[in-house]
């Protein structure tokens, strides 16, 4: 006969959970309160930003948004994710509504289509109130085909398309500390002195 007597680890987190009536999206694997009672080592599912040492700690909302085959280069779509990374909604959509470049009218529709999902989907209450936590792009299908040259020659040519994601986060965006052209000398010197020298005295 199988063992069910996991699904009351389960019962039993979902009933202890400090976060009544919030989405299910994500889940956290946590230590188990009934693991003792079978011999099997179990995973309670709690939610995200819920665990028993802060119960009462606030859950960040976040939205997970993307779009697939884009007629662009990833390399191209890349400069531009990394420029909007770590700013707020507002000054991303403002950086990327004054920028002449395919890419960027792409990006700032995934961004807007984002906030929406925010709104609707995961009851943010203001829709400013969002930072953009990543943002980057991958390679997507590559279709071969030919370019004919003269004399009966040909050369392999590439369309190429691209996938881009998004994460965005509810509240105000990390403070990044400022690091100098010396910061970054003296680490660089520090990586030398540290580095093992093989078959060295």
């Amino acid at each position: 006969m199988r063992d069910w007597s996991g699904l009351a680890c389960l019962k039993a987190a979902m009933a202890t959970s400090a976060c009544p009536g919030k989405s299910l999206s994500r889940f956290a694997p946590q230590a188990c309160p009934l693991a003792h009672s079978h011999p099997l080592p179990a995973l309670c599912l709690f939610r995200s930003g819920c665990s028993a040492e802060s119960p009462d700690r606030r859950t960040c909302k976040e939205v997970f948004h993307c779009r697939r085959q884009i007629k662009y280069s990833k390399d191209k779509m890349w400069y531009l994710a990394k420029m909007i990374r770590g700013m707020t909604l507002d000054q991303a959509v403002a950086q990327l509504q004054f920028n002449d470049k395919k890419g960027a009218k792409i990006m700032l529709e995934v961004l807007l289509e984002a906030q929406d999902l925010a709104v609707r989907n995961h009851n943010l209450e203001y829709r400013s109130n969002l930072y953009v936590a990543e943002s980057f792009s991958s390679k997507g299908q590559y279709l071969k085909r030919l370019r004919f040259h003269g004399r009966g020659m040909f050369g392999i040519m590439d369309r190429v398309y691209c996938h881009y994601f998004v994460r965005l986060v509810e509240g105000s965006p990390p403070a990044v500390a400022e690091t100098t052209s010396l910061d970054l000398a003296r680490d660089y010197v520090q990586k030398l002195r540290d580095r093992t020298i093989i078959h060295a005295l």
